[in-house]
C-alpha cells in the first residue's frame, strides 16, 4: 500500500469519503476549515453533496436530515462552533440516527484562540447537549490514526445508530504525515431507519418513536452500557512495572511516548496509558497497570485539569492523581520526566515519615 504525504484535516476528509460519507453540512472555523475546503471539491467527484451552511446550527440539522434519509453524513467544527452543534446532536441521538462529527479543538473558553489545545474534553465526553445520551468519542494521536478511526466511527455509528465524534486537535489537524488510505467503500443508503420518499407500493416512512417504547429507561441504559463495555480502546506502554503512569490522549500522548522512552533509558520506571476512546473511557486498561503504582500523571493541553476526573474514577480514587497542564504550549518531555521523578520522591518521603 502506497503512502501519501497529507495534512491532517485533508487526510481525515479523504478518509470520510472513502468510508462512504456522501453528505457534509457545516460552517468554517479555524483550525478545521480545510475539512470544508477539501470536501467542497471532493464530495461532488463521488456523487456526494457538500453544503456550506449559514451557521453551525443549520449544518447539524442538515446532517440530521441526510442521516434520516440513510446516507452517511458528517459535520465538523471547533470550540465555539462545536458548542452550537449540541442541541442538534442531542436530537440525532434521540432519533437513533448514525452520524459522524469532528471537533478540532482549539485553545480557551469563549472565542478563545486558534492555538492547539484540548479544551473541549468535558463537553465531548459528557454529552454536551441536553438529555440522556452519550457518543463514542475517538481521540486520534496521529494523522494515520485520524484516517483509521474515521472509517471505524462511521461503522460504529451505524452499528449503534448513534452519533460518533472524532476529537482531534489543531496540531494533528495541521501537521503533515505520510498516511496509507483505505479502499473506497460504497454504502447503500437503503437502511431500515431511513425515511423514504413516495415510490408506488414501496412508499415507507419510519420516524423515531423512541420515547414511546415500553420500558424506555431500561432500553436506553442497556444501549449505552453495551457501548461502554464493548468499545473501550487504549494503548498501554511500559505500565506493568511503572512507578508513575502518564495518562494522555491526542497530541499530548506523543510527547508522553517520547518521555517514557527517555525515562526508561535513564532507569526511571515511567509508563503511559493512552485512551483512544475517551468515551467510553478505557477503565479496563487500568487493569494492566502495576498494582503498586505510586501515581498517575495526566498530561493535557489545557488551562484547567479535565482528564484527571476520569482517571480518578478509573482507579477508584485509591491512587494519587496529579496534573501536568500545558495550556496552549506542548510541553517538553524532559519537564514531564522531572515532574514524574519529583512525585516518586514525594511518595517515598511520605512513606519514610509514615514508617
Amino acid at each position: 500500500m502506497s503512502l501519501r504525504l497529507m495534512k491532517g484535516n485533508d487526510a481525515l476528509s479523504e478518509a470520510a469519503v472513502r468510508a462512504g460519507c456522501r453528505f457534509f453540512g457545516g460552517y468554517p472555523i479555524t483550525p478545521q476549515s480545510e475539512i470544508l475546503e477539501y470536501l467542497s471539491r471532493r464530495l461532488p467527484e463521488v456523487g456526494g453533496t457538500f453544503v456550506q451552511a449559514e451557521s453551525e446550527l443549520s449544518g447539524i440539522n442538515m446532517v440530521y436530515g441526510a442521516a434520516a434519509a440513510g446516507f452517511r453524513a458528517m459535520t465538523s467544527s471547533s470550540g465555539p462552533g462545536y458548542s452550537l452543534l449540541q442541541e442538534g446532536i442531542s436530537y440525532i441521538a434521540s432519533a437513533e440516527l448514525p452520524a459522524v462529527l469532528v471537533d478540532v479543538q482549539r485553545y480557551g473558553s469563549g472565542l478563545g484562540d486558534i492555538f492547539q489545545a484540548q479544551s473541549d474534553y468535558l463537553m465531548a465526553t459528557r454529552g454536551g447537549g441536553h438529555g440522556d445520551y452519550q457518543m463514542l468519542v475517538y481521540a486520534p494521536a496521529s494523522v494515520q490514526e485520524s484516517v483509521d478511526l474515521m472509517s471505524l466511527a462511521f461503522d460504529k455509528a451505524e452499528e449503534y445508530r448513534n452519533p460518533c465524534l472524532i476529537l482531534s486537535d489543531a496540531s494533528i489537524a495541521q501537521m503533515m504525515e505520510p498516511v496509507a488510505l483505505p479502499e473506497m467503500k460504497e454504502i447503500d443508503p437503503d437502511k431500515p431507519w431511513a425515511v423514504k420518499g413516495k415510490n408506488g407500493k414501496d412508499f415507507k416512512r419510519i420516524t423515531s418513536t423512541m420515547y414511546y417504547i415500553d420500558d424506555f429507561d431500561s432500553y436506553i441504559k442497556h444501549k449505552y452500557d453495551e457501548m461502554a463495555r464493548k468499545e473501550q480502546r487504549w494503548e498501554a506502554i511500559e505500565v506493568a512495572d511503572a512507578e508513575v503512569v502518564l495518562v494522555a490522549y491526542g497530541i499530548s500522548s506523543r510527547i508522553c511516548k517520547e518521555a517514557v522512552v527517555a525515562a526508561r533509558q535513564k532507569g526511571i520506571k515511567l509508563g503511559l496509558l493512552r485512551p483512544i476512546t475517551v468515551w467510553p473511557f478505557p477503565v479496563d486498561g487500568f487493569k494492566e497497570v502495576n498494582p503498586e503504582v505510586k501515581a498517575y500523571l495526566t498530561v493535557e493541553l489545557s488551562s484547567l485539569p479535565k482528564l484527571d476526573i476520569d482517571v480518578r474514577l478509573a482507579c477508584s480514587m485509591n491512587t494519587r492523581v496529579e496534573n501536568f497542564l500545558g495550556g496552549a504550549v506542548i510541553p517538553e518531555s524532559a519537564a514531564i520526566i522531572n515532574r514524574a521523578v519529583s512525585i516518586v520522591k514525594e511518595e517515598e518521603g511520605a512513606l519514610c515519615q509514615k514508617n
